[in-house]
Protein backbone atom coordinates (compact mmCIF):
# COMPACT_ATOMS: atom_id res chain seq x y z
CA UNK A 1 0.00 0.00 0.00
CA UNK A 2 1.77 3.85 -1.10
CA UNK A 3 1.04 6.79 0.30
CA UNK A 4 -1.66 7.33 -1.80
CA UNK A 5 -3.42 4.05 -1.43
CA UNK A 6 -3.21 4.97 2.45
CA UNK A 7 -4.75 8.17 2.05
CA UNK A 8 -7.61 7.37 0.17
CA UNK A 9 -7.99 4.34 2.61
CA UNK A 10 -8.05 6.81 5.70
CA UNK A 11 -10.05 8.81 3.81
CA UNK A 12 -12.92 6.32 3.70
CA UNK A 13 -12.95 5.15 6.88
CA UNK A 14 -10.71 2.08 6.19
CA UNK A 15 -8.40 2.78 8.67
CA UNK A 16 -8.78 4.19 11.90
CA UNK A 17 -6.32 7.16 12.89
CA UNK A 18 -6.22 9.68 15.17
CA UNK A 19 -7.08 13.17 14.38
CA UNK A 20 -4.01 14.60 13.78
CA UNK A 21 -2.75 12.10 11.22
CA UNK A 22 -6.57 12.81 9.39
CA UNK A 23 -5.58 16.18 9.16
CA UNK A 24 -2.39 14.90 7.68
CA UNK A 25 -4.24 13.14 4.93
CA UNK A 26 -6.31 16.04 3.89
CA UNK A 27 -3.22 18.02 3.59
CA UNK A 28 -1.69 15.40 1.35
CA UNK A 29 -4.73 14.90 -0.77
CA UNK A 30 -5.43 18.56 -1.08
CA UNK A 31 -1.69 19.58 -2.32
CA UNK A 32 -2.34 16.67 -5.09
CA UNK A 33 -5.26 18.29 -5.97
CA UNK A 34 -4.02 22.19 -5.27
CA UNK A 35 -0.16 21.79 -4.85
CA UNK A 36 0.88 22.31 -8.69
CA UNK A 37 -0.38 26.35 -8.00
CA UNK A 38 2.45 26.75 -5.34
CA UNK A 39 4.65 24.98 -7.54
CA UNK A 40 4.73 21.94 -6.15
CA UNK A 41 5.02 18.01 -8.34
CA UNK A 42 4.02 14.71 -7.19
CA UNK A 43 6.24 12.21 -8.59
CA UNK A 44 4.96 8.89 -8.11
CA UNK A 45 8.60 7.66 -9.49
CA UNK A 46 10.34 9.03 -7.14
CA UNK A 47 8.12 8.40 -4.42
CA UNK A 48 8.28 4.58 -5.01
CA UNK A 49 11.91 4.54 -5.00
CA UNK A 50 12.84 4.71 -1.47
CA UNK A 51 10.48 1.70 -0.56
CA UNK A 52 11.32 -0.58 -3.64
CA UNK A 53 15.16 0.10 -2.18
CA UNK A 54 14.32 -1.06 1.34
CA UNK A 55 12.41 -4.19 -0.28
CA UNK A 56 15.21 -5.20 -2.35
CA UNK A 57 18.38 -4.34 -0.38
CA UNK A 58 17.20 -4.03 3.37
CA UNK A 59 15.97 -7.42 5.60
CA UNK A 60 15.20 -6.85 9.29
CA UNK A 61 17.93 -8.34 11.77
CA UNK A 62 16.24 -9.06 14.84
CA UNK A 63 13.08 -11.18 16.20
CA UNK A 64 10.78 -12.83 13.96
CA UNK A 65 10.74 -11.00 11.23
CA UNK A 66 15.06 -11.29 11.10
CA UNK A 67 16.28 -11.78 7.78
CA UNK A 68 12.89 -10.92 5.87
CA UNK A 69 12.84 -8.39 2.86
CA UNK A 70 12.09 -4.49 4.47
CA UNK A 71 8.78 -4.13 3.21
CA UNK A 72 6.98 -0.75 4.58
CA UNK A 73 3.79 -0.37 5.91
CA UNK A 74 1.25 1.95 4.23
CA UNK A 75 1.40 4.27 7.20
CA UNK A 76 5.23 4.14 6.73
CA UNK A 77 4.98 4.56 3.06
CA UNK A 78 2.72 7.79 3.72
CA UNK A 79 5.81 9.63 5.46
CA UNK A 80 8.55 8.20 3.20
CA UNK A 81 6.51 8.65 -0.21
CA UNK A 82 5.77 12.06 0.16
CA UNK A 83 9.05 12.91 1.76
CA UNK A 84 10.89 11.46 -1.77
CA UNK A 85 7.82 11.94 -4.30
CA UNK A 86 6.87 15.38 -3.65
CA UNK A 87 9.33 17.94 -5.79
CA UNK A 88 9.58 22.05 -5.46
CA UNK A 89 9.61 24.00 -9.27
CA UNK A 90 13.49 23.57 -9.39
CA UNK A 91 13.00 19.86 -9.58
CA UNK A 92 14.20 19.33 -5.45
CA UNK A 93 12.63 17.63 -2.80
CA UNK A 94 9.83 19.81 -0.86
CA UNK A 95 10.16 18.78 2.26
CA UNK A 96 13.47 19.45 4.51
CA UNK A 97 12.30 18.59 7.99
CA UNK A 98 10.02 15.60 9.10
CA UNK A 99 8.35 15.31 12.66
CA UNK A 100 7.68 12.12 13.21
CA UNK A 101 5.81 10.72 16.89
CA UNK A 102 4.56 7.59 17.36
CA UNK A 103 4.33 4.78 20.03
CA UNK A 104 7.09 3.07 21.12
CA UNK A 105 7.61 -1.05 19.29
CA UNK A 106 6.44 0.68 15.94
CA UNK A 107 9.64 0.15 14.09
CA UNK A 108 11.23 3.67 14.61
CA UNK A 109 14.96 2.55 14.49
CA UNK A 110 13.82 0.11 12.03
CA UNK A 111 12.75 2.82 9.44
CA UNK A 112 15.20 5.40 10.43
CA UNK A 113 18.25 2.99 10.06
CA UNK A 114 16.67 2.49 6.56
CA UNK A 115 16.52 5.87 5.87
CA UNK A 116 20.15 6.58 6.81
CA UNK A 117 21.32 3.71 4.51
CA UNK A 118 19.17 4.98 1.75
CA UNK A 119 20.78 8.98 2.34
CA UNK A 120 24.48 7.35 2.63
CA UNK A 121 24.26 5.07 -1.07
CA UNK A 122 21.03 5.95 -2.82
CA UNK A 123 20.64 9.66 -2.89
CA UNK A 124 22.70 10.29 -5.55
CA UNK A 125 24.73 12.69 -3.18
CA UNK A 126 27.93 12.85 -3.16
CA UNK A 127 29.96 13.34 -0.01
CA UNK A 128 27.08 12.36 1.82
CA UNK A 129 27.55 13.18 5.60
CA UNK A 130 24.64 11.28 7.46
CA UNK A 131 24.02 11.53 11.07
CA UNK A 132 21.87 9.06 13.74
CA UNK A 133 21.84 11.99 16.23
CA UNK A 134 20.53 12.01 19.72
CA UNK A 135 21.10 13.26 23.00
CA UNK A 136 23.75 10.53 24.22
CA UNK A 137 26.23 8.55 22.35
CA UNK A 138 23.89 5.24 23.55
CA UNK A 139 20.87 6.94 22.59
CA UNK A 140 22.47 7.63 19.15
CA UNK A 141 24.04 4.22 18.46
CA UNK A 142 20.27 2.26 18.93
CA UNK A 143 19.52 3.78 15.35
CA UNK A 144 22.88 3.20 14.10
CA UNK A 145 23.89 -0.23 15.04
CA UNK A 146 20.59 -1.29 13.13
CA UNK A 147 21.63 0.73 10.17
CA UNK A 148 25.69 -1.58 10.76
CA UNK A 149 23.00 -5.17 10.84
CA UNK A 150 21.20 -4.10 7.82
CA UNK A 151 24.45 -3.55 5.63
CA UNK A 152 26.21 -6.59 7.02
CA UNK A 153 23.12 -8.75 6.34
CA UNK A 154 22.76 -7.16 2.66
CA UNK A 155 25.17 -9.40 0.32
CA UNK A 156 24.87 -6.10 -2.11
CA UNK A 157 25.29 -3.42 0.53
CA UNK A 158 28.09 -4.96 2.20
CA UNK A 159 30.05 -4.92 -1.08
CA UNK A 160 29.77 -1.22 -1.13
CA UNK A 161 29.99 0.01 1.94
CA UNK A 162 32.91 -0.39 4.68
CA UNK A 163 32.32 -0.44 8.37
CA UNK A 164 34.90 0.81 11.15
CA UNK A 165 34.72 2.00 14.68
CA UNK A 166 30.78 3.59 14.35
CA UNK A 167 31.42 4.89 11.17
CA UNK A 168 29.85 3.09 7.38
CA UNK A 169 31.07 4.77 4.63
CA UNK A 170 31.62 4.56 0.90
CA UNK A 171 35.29 5.49 -0.07
CA UNK A 172 34.18 5.93 -3.85
CA UNK A 173 31.68 8.99 -3.10
CA UNK A 174 33.20 9.78 0.27
CA UNK A 175 30.00 9.72 2.28
CA UNK A 176 29.49 8.36 5.32
CA UNK A 177 27.12 7.39 8.45
CA UNK A 178 28.01 8.12 12.17
CA UNK A 179 26.16 8.25 15.66
CA UNK A 180 26.63 11.78 16.65
CA UNK A 181 25.61 12.97 20.23
CA UNK A 182 25.09 16.24 21.94
CA UNK A 183 27.84 15.40 23.77
CA UNK A 184 30.27 14.53 21.15
CA UNK A 185 33.69 17.23 21.85
CA UNK A 186 33.05 18.98 18.98
CA UNK A 187 29.37 19.53 17.03
CA UNK A 188 32.04 21.95 14.37
CA UNK A 189 32.08 21.60 10.73
CA UNK A 190 29.30 19.20 10.07
CA UNK A 191 28.28 19.31 6.71
CA UNK A 192 24.98 17.56 7.03
CA UNK A 193 23.07 15.48 4.17
CA UNK A 194 20.63 13.41 6.58
CA UNK A 195 20.42 13.39 9.96
CA UNK A 196 17.94 11.29 11.97
CA UNK A 197 17.49 12.69 15.37
CA UNK A 198 15.87 9.96 18.00
CA UNK A 199 13.92 10.52 20.91
CA UNK A 200 13.27 14.53 20.58
CA UNK A 201 11.65 14.61 24.02
CA UNK A 202 14.48 13.59 25.26
CA UNK A 203 16.28 16.69 24.34
CA UNK A 204 16.98 19.09 26.73
CA UNK A 205 17.06 22.26 24.73
CA UNK A 206 17.31 22.73 20.92
CA UNK A 207 21.10 23.07 20.55
CA UNK A 208 21.54 19.80 18.50
CA UNK A 209 18.71 20.11 16.80
CA UNK A 210 19.83 23.48 15.18
CA UNK A 211 23.55 22.42 14.59
CA UNK A 212 22.35 19.89 12.52
CA UNK A 213 19.85 22.44 10.93
CA UNK A 214 22.63 25.44 10.05
CA UNK A 215 24.93 22.69 9.12
CA UNK A 216 22.80 21.92 6.38
CA UNK A 217 23.33 25.13 4.27
CA UNK A 218 25.35 23.83 1.63
CA UNK A 219 23.50 20.77 0.72
CA UNK A 220 21.06 21.38 -1.89
CA UNK A 221 17.94 18.62 -0.71
CA UNK A 222 19.16 17.85 3.10
CA UNK A 223 16.68 16.14 4.87
CA UNK A 224 16.29 16.63 9.17
CA UNK A 225 13.82 13.59 10.39
CA UNK A 226 13.01 14.22 13.97
CA UNK A 227 11.26 10.90 15.57
CA UNK A 228 10.05 10.61 19.18
CA UNK A 229 7.54 9.36 21.50
CA UNK A 230 5.40 11.61 23.33
CA UNK A 231 6.87 13.49 26.07
CA UNK A 232 6.18 14.87 29.14
CA UNK A 233 6.90 19.23 29.22
CA UNK A 234 4.98 20.67 26.74
CA UNK A 235 7.10 24.17 26.97
CA UNK A 236 10.14 21.65 26.38
CA UNK A 237 11.64 22.29 22.58
CA UNK A 238 10.03 19.33 21.64
CA UNK A 239 6.95 20.31 22.90
CA UNK A 240 7.15 23.31 20.83
CA UNK A 241 8.02 21.75 17.75
CA UNK A 242 5.11 19.27 18.66
CA UNK A 243 2.73 22.02 18.53
CA UNK A 244 3.89 23.64 15.76
CA UNK A 245 4.02 20.48 13.68
CA UNK A 246 0.24 19.84 14.67
CA UNK A 247 -0.81 23.02 13.38
CA UNK A 248 1.06 22.51 10.48
CA UNK A 249 -0.72 19.22 9.87
CA UNK A 250 -4.16 20.74 10.72
CA UNK A 251 -3.71 23.71 8.48
CA UNK A 252 -3.88 26.64 10.74
CA UNK A 253 0.06 27.26 9.65
CA UNK A 254 1.79 26.93 6.11
CA UNK A 255 5.05 25.34 5.94
CA UNK A 256 5.40 24.06 2.43
CA UNK A 257 9.32 22.62 3.96
CA UNK A 258 7.52 20.78 6.71
CA UNK A 259 6.22 17.08 7.04
CA UNK A 260 4.16 15.65 9.60
CA UNK A 261 2.87 12.64 11.17
CA UNK A 262 1.51 12.34 14.90
CA UNK A 263 -0.34 9.24 15.60
CA UNK A 264 -1.54 9.74 19.01
CA UNK A 265 -5.44 9.19 20.91
CA UNK A 266 -7.74 11.71 20.37
CA UNK A 267 -9.13 14.36 23.04
CA UNK A 268 -11.93 12.49 24.99
CA UNK A 269 -10.77 8.91 23.96
CA UNK A 270 -10.94 6.31 26.39
CA UNK A 271 -7.21 5.20 26.95
CA UNK A 272 -8.46 1.37 28.38
CA UNK A 273 -10.18 0.67 24.60
CA UNK A 274 -8.48 -1.41 22.33
CA UNK A 275 -10.31 -0.12 19.95
CA UNK A 276 -8.19 3.41 20.21
CA UNK A 277 -4.66 1.93 20.50
CA UNK A 278 -4.15 1.88 16.63
CA UNK A 279 -4.58 5.43 16.63
CA UNK A 280 -1.18 5.52 18.28
CA UNK A 281 -0.09 2.51 17.20
CA UNK A 282 -0.31 1.91 13.61
CA UNK A 283 1.72 -0.97 13.71
CA UNK A 284 -0.67 -2.70 15.80
CA UNK A 285 -0.49 -6.27 14.44
CA UNK A 286 2.66 -6.39 12.88
CA UNK A 287 5.36 -5.36 15.38
CA UNK A 288 2.84 -4.91 18.07
CA UNK A 289 0.60 -7.77 19.44
CA UNK A 290 -2.80 -6.40 20.52
CA UNK A 291 -2.65 -9.16 23.35
CA UNK A 292 0.99 -7.71 24.43
CA UNK A 293 -0.66 -4.01 24.47
CA UNK A 294 -3.54 -5.27 26.24
CA UNK A 295 -1.51 -6.81 29.02
CA UNK A 296 0.05 -3.63 29.75
CA UNK A 297 -2.90 -1.58 29.51
CA UNK A 298 -4.27 -3.50 32.15
CA UNK A 299 -1.51 -3.45 34.58
CA UNK A 300 -1.69 0.41 33.92
CA UNK A 301 -5.14 0.41 35.05
CA UNK A 302 -3.98 -1.35 38.28
CA UNK A 303 -1.15 0.82 39.13
CA UNK A 304 -1.40 4.52 39.69
CA UNK A 305 2.15 5.53 39.82
CA UNK A 306 3.14 3.53 36.48
CA UNK A 307 -0.11 4.92 34.47
CA UNK A 308 1.33 7.87 32.75
CA UNK A 309 4.62 6.27 31.67
CA UNK A 310 2.27 3.61 29.72
CA UNK A 311 -0.12 6.32 27.97
CA UNK A 312 3.34 8.35 26.73
CA UNK A 313 4.94 5.43 26.04
CA UNK A 314 2.59 3.14 24.69
CA UNK A 315 -0.26 5.26 23.65
CA UNK A 316 1.70 8.72 22.66
CA UNK A 317 -0.19 11.23 24.92
CA UNK A 318 1.32 13.49 26.27
CA UNK A 319 1.54 14.19 29.74
CA UNK A 320 2.90 15.75 32.10
CA UNK A 321 5.30 14.69 34.59
CA UNK A 322 3.31 15.50 37.09
CA UNK A 323 -0.04 13.94 37.63
CA UNK A 324 -2.87 13.31 39.87
CA UNK A 325 -2.01 10.02 41.15
CA UNK A 326 -5.27 8.96 43.93
CA UNK A 327 -8.62 8.52 42.26
CA UNK A 328 -11.22 9.53 44.91
CA UNK A 329 -13.20 6.46 43.92
CA UNK A 330 -10.08 4.06 45.44
CA UNK A 331 -9.55 6.43 48.31
CA UNK A 332 -13.38 6.74 49.27
CA UNK A 333 -13.38 2.84 49.01
CA UNK A 334 -10.94 3.23 52.15
CA UNK A 335 -13.09 4.28 54.66
CA UNK A 336 -14.19 1.80 56.75
CA UNK A 337 -16.84 2.01 58.97
CA UNK A 338 -16.00 4.06 61.51
CA UNK A 339 -15.69 7.86 61.94
CA UNK A 340 -11.76 9.44 62.56
CA UNK A 341 -12.38 9.55 65.86
CA UNK A 342 -13.85 6.19 66.72
CA UNK A 343 -10.70 4.79 64.97
CA UNK A 344 -8.68 6.69 67.15
CA UNK A 345 -10.19 4.95 69.94
CA UNK A 346 -10.22 1.65 68.73
CA UNK A 347 -6.58 1.73 68.25
CA UNK A 348 -5.94 2.80 71.73
CA UNK A 349 -2.89 0.98 73.07
CA UNK A 350 -1.79 -0.47 69.31
CA UNK A 351 1.83 -0.02 67.79
CA UNK A 352 2.08 3.15 65.76
CA UNK A 353 4.32 5.15 63.54
CA UNK A 354 3.86 8.95 63.07
CA UNK A 355 4.73 11.12 59.70
CA UNK A 356 5.29 14.74 60.26
CA UNK A 357 5.31 17.32 57.80
CA UNK A 358 5.50 20.76 59.20
CA UNK A 359 4.17 23.86 57.44
CA UNK A 360 5.87 27.61 56.98
CA UNK A 361 4.41 29.77 59.64
CA UNK A 362 0.81 30.49 57.80
CA UNK A 363 -0.08 26.82 56.37
CA UNK A 364 -1.07 23.98 57.34
CA UNK A 365 1.05 21.42 59.12
CA UNK A 366 0.26 17.36 59.31
CA UNK A 367 1.51 14.83 61.83
CA UNK A 368 0.01 11.63 60.57
CA UNK A 369 -0.30 8.26 62.86
CA UNK A 370 -0.07 4.83 61.13
CA UNK A 371 -0.95 1.58 62.44
CA UNK A 372 0.79 -1.50 60.63
CA UNK A 373 -2.26 -4.27 60.70
CA UNK A 374 -2.01 -7.66 63.61
CA UNK A 375 -3.02 -10.17 60.82
CA UNK A 376 -1.37 -9.92 57.64
CA UNK A 377 -3.44 -8.77 54.93
CA UNK A 378 -5.29 -6.53 56.99
CA UNK A 379 -5.83 -2.65 56.25
CA UNK A 380 -3.45 -0.03 58.12
CA UNK A 381 -5.03 2.21 60.28
CA UNK A 382 -4.33 6.07 59.67
CA UNK A 383 -4.84 8.59 62.19
CA UNK A 384 -4.44 12.17 61.26
CA UNK A 385 -3.92 15.60 63.50
CA UNK A 386 -4.34 18.76 60.91
CA UNK A 387 -2.73 22.31 62.15
CA UNK A 388 -3.38 25.85 60.91
CA UNK A 389 -2.81 29.18 62.84
CA UNK A 390 -6.18 30.66 63.89
CA UNK A 391 -6.24 33.87 62.34
CA UNK A 392 -5.95 32.24 58.78
CA UNK A 393 -7.92 29.02 59.63
CA UNK A 394 -11.13 32.06 60.36
CA UNK A 395 -10.15 34.28 57.82
CA UNK A 396 -13.23 34.81 55.71
CA UNK A 397 -10.46 36.14 52.43
CA UNK A 398 -8.61 32.96 53.01
CA UNK A 399 -11.71 30.51 52.81
CA UNK A 400 -12.78 32.76 49.65
CA UNK A 401 -9.00 31.93 48.19
CA UNK A 402 -8.44 28.69 48.60
CA UNK A 403 -12.42 27.80 48.62
CA UNK A 404 -12.33 25.28 51.33
CA UNK A 405 -14.20 25.57 54.73
CA UNK A 406 -11.19 26.21 56.82
CA UNK A 407 -13.62 27.32 59.84
CA UNK A 408 -15.72 24.34 59.73
CA UNK A 409 -13.03 21.80 59.57
CA UNK A 410 -11.58 23.13 62.55
CA UNK A 411 -15.42 23.56 64.40
CA UNK A 412 -15.68 20.05 63.29
CA UNK A 413 -11.92 18.75 64.72
CA UNK A 414 -10.66 17.90 61.65
CA UNK A 415 -8.21 21.00 62.07
CA UNK A 416 -6.61 22.60 65.02
CA UNK A 417 -6.54 26.52 65.02
CA UNK A 418 -3.39 27.14 66.91
CA UNK A 419 -3.81 30.76 68.40
CA UNK A 420 -2.66 33.40 66.78
CA UNK A 421 -0.84 34.05 63.20
CA UNK A 422 1.64 31.35 62.70
CA UNK A 423 1.43 28.00 63.23
CA UNK A 424 2.30 27.07 66.94
CA UNK A 425 4.84 24.08 67.01
CA UNK A 426 4.11 23.68 70.78
CA UNK A 427 0.83 22.19 69.83
CA UNK A 428 1.94 20.02 67.62
CA UNK A 429 4.57 18.83 70.17
CA UNK A 430 1.69 18.09 72.37
CA UNK A 431 -0.36 16.00 70.36
CA UNK A 432 2.59 13.53 69.61
CA UNK A 433 3.25 13.52 73.36
CA UNK A 434 -0.09 12.45 73.99
CA UNK A 435 0.24 9.72 71.09
CA UNK A 436 2.77 8.57 72.59
CA UNK A 437 1.34 7.98 76.08
CA UNK A 438 -1.94 6.27 74.48
CA UNK A 439 -0.43 4.66 71.60
CA UNK A 440 2.83 2.78 71.38
CA UNK A 441 4.86 5.38 69.21
CA UNK A 442 8.00 3.39 67.68
CA UNK A 443 9.10 6.18 65.04
CA UNK A 444 8.28 9.16 63.96
CA UNK A 445 9.91 10.55 60.38
CA UNK A 446 10.17 13.95 59.31
CA UNK A 447 11.20 16.04 56.79
CA UNK A 448 14.37 18.66 58.00
CA UNK A 449 12.27 21.70 56.05
CA UNK A 450 11.28 23.95 58.99
CA UNK A 451 11.25 21.06 61.91
CA UNK A 452 14.68 21.31 63.24
CA UNK A 453 13.81 23.24 66.35
CA UNK A 454 10.52 20.73 67.22
CA UNK A 455 12.72 17.49 66.48
CA UNK A 456 15.42 18.59 68.56
CA UNK A 457 12.79 18.91 71.64
CA UNK A 458 10.87 15.79 70.87
CA UNK A 459 14.64 13.98 70.37
CA UNK A 460 16.22 15.40 73.00
CA UNK A 461 13.89 16.48 75.44
CA UNK A 462 11.25 13.47 75.22
CA UNK A 463 13.01 11.42 74.21
CA UNK A 464 11.71 9.71 70.98
CA UNK A 465 13.14 7.82 68.14
CA UNK A 466 13.13 10.52 65.17
CA UNK A 467 14.13 9.34 61.62
CA UNK A 468 14.94 11.86 59.12
CA UNK A 469 12.92 11.05 55.26
CA UNK A 470 14.17 13.73 52.44
CA UNK A 471 11.84 14.40 50.13
CA UNK A 472 13.70 13.48 47.03
CA UNK A 473 13.01 10.79 44.36
CA UNK A 474 15.22 8.26 46.34
CA UNK A 475 13.78 8.36 50.08
CA UNK A 476 9.73 8.57 48.24
CA UNK A 477 9.52 6.62 45.65
CA UNK A 478 8.84 3.59 47.18
CA UNK A 479 6.83 4.93 50.14
CA UNK A 480 4.25 6.59 47.91
CA UNK A 481 4.29 3.83 45.36
CA UNK A 482 2.87 1.86 48.72
CA UNK A 483 0.66 4.08 49.49
CA UNK A 484 -1.02 3.81 46.06
CA UNK A 485 -0.31 0.07 45.86
CA UNK A 486 -2.51 -0.28 49.39
CA UNK A 487 -5.35 1.85 47.71
CA UNK A 488 -5.31 -0.16 45.31
CA UNK A 489 -5.59 -3.14 47.87
CA UNK A 490 -8.12 -1.57 49.42
CA UNK A 491 -5.63 -2.33 52.74
CA UNK A 492 -6.00 1.54 54.23
CA UNK A 493 -8.73 2.60 56.39
CA UNK A 494 -9.10 6.20 57.37
CA UNK A 495 -12.44 6.73 58.15
CA UNK A 496 -13.53 9.25 56.06
CA UNK A 497 -11.53 12.27 57.38
CA UNK A 498 -12.58 14.95 55.07
CA UNK A 499 -10.00 17.04 55.02
CA UNK A 500 -7.51 13.79 54.19
CA UNK A 501 -9.60 13.23 51.40
CA UNK A 502 -9.45 17.16 50.23
CA UNK A 503 -5.50 16.34 50.41
CA UNK A 504 -5.77 12.86 48.56
CA UNK A 505 -7.84 14.85 45.58
CA UNK A 506 -4.90 17.13 45.68
CA UNK A 507 -1.81 15.15 45.33
CA UNK A 508 0.04 15.09 42.26
CA UNK A 509 2.67 13.02 41.77
CA UNK A 510 6.16 13.97 39.76
CA UNK A 511 7.92 11.01 38.20
CA UNK A 512 11.58 11.15 36.60
CA UNK A 513 12.51 9.16 33.90
CA UNK A 514 14.22 5.91 35.80
CA UNK A 515 10.41 5.86 36.76
CA UNK A 516 10.55 7.04 40.67
CA UNK A 517 7.49 9.07 41.72
CA UNK A 518 7.11 11.68 44.58
CA UNK A 519 4.43 14.16 45.81
CA UNK A 520 4.53 17.31 43.60
CA UNK A 521 4.17 20.21 46.04
CA UNK A 522 4.10 22.91 43.63
CA UNK A 523 2.16 21.04 40.95
CA UNK A 524 -0.13 20.07 43.40
CA UNK A 525 -3.64 21.90 43.42
CA UNK A 526 -3.68 22.63 47.38
CA UNK A 527 -2.42 21.34 50.56
CA UNK A 528 -0.83 18.12 50.43
CA UNK A 529 0.87 18.04 53.69
CA UNK A 530 -1.55 15.26 55.54
CA UNK A 531 -0.50 12.64 52.72
CA UNK A 532 2.97 13.61 52.22
CA UNK A 533 3.32 12.84 56.02
CA UNK A 534 0.84 9.70 55.68
CA UNK A 535 3.40 8.22 52.93
CA UNK A 536 6.56 8.68 55.56
CA UNK A 537 4.54 6.98 58.34
CA UNK A 538 3.39 3.67 56.27
CA UNK A 539 6.59 3.95 55.21
CA UNK A 540 7.64 3.39 58.59
CA UNK A 541 5.10 1.04 59.20
CA UNK A 542 6.02 -1.12 56.60
CA UNK A 543 9.78 -1.19 57.09
CA UNK A 544 9.51 -2.59 60.66
CA UNK A 545 7.44 -5.15 59.71
CA UNK A 546 10.14 -6.05 57.49
CA UNK A 547 8.39 -5.48 54.86
CA UNK A 548 7.51 -5.12 52.21
CA UNK A 549 4.10 -6.39 54.36
CA UNK A 550 2.35 -4.88 51.29
CA UNK A 551 2.33 -7.29 48.13
CA UNK A 552 2.88 -5.86 44.85
CA UNK A 553 0.20 -6.18 42.22
CA UNK A 554 2.62 -7.60 40.28
CA UNK A 555 3.17 -10.48 42.70
CA UNK A 556 0.08 -12.46 41.06
CA UNK A 557 0.86 -10.65 37.27
CA UNK A 558 3.79 -10.04 35.29
CA UNK A 559 6.25 -7.17 35.65
CA UNK A 560 5.11 -4.44 32.77
CA UNK A 561 8.17 -3.22 31.16
CA UNK A 562 7.49 0.18 29.67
Amino acid sequence: MNALEYARAVDRGEIVVGQVVRHAVDRFLRDLRDGAARGLVYDETSADRFAAFCAKFLVHSKGEWAGKPLELEGWQRFTFDQLFGWRRADGSRRFRTVYKEVARKNGKSTECAALGIYALVADREAGAEVYAAATSKDQAKIVFDEADRMVKSSPHLARRVRAFRNNLHITGTASKFTPLSSDYNTLDGLNTHCAVIDELHAHPNRELWDVLDTSTGARRQPILFGITTAGQEPTSFCGMLHDYAVQVATGALEDDSLLVYVATLDDGDDWTDPRVWIKANPNLGVSIREDELADKAAKAANDLAGQNAFRRLRLNQWLSASSRAIDLARWDACRGELTPLELEAHNAGRVCYAGLDLSSTTDLSAAVFAFPPDVEGEPFDVVARLYMPEERAFDPEARRRDRVPYDAWCDAGLVVPTPGAVVDYAWIRRDVLDFADRFTLRQVGFDPYNAQALVSQLQDEDGLEMIVMRQGFLSMSDPTKQLLRLLLLGRLRHGGHEVLRWMADNLVVRSDPAGNVKPDKEKSRQRIDGIVALVMALDLAIRAQGGPAVPSIYSSQDLAVL
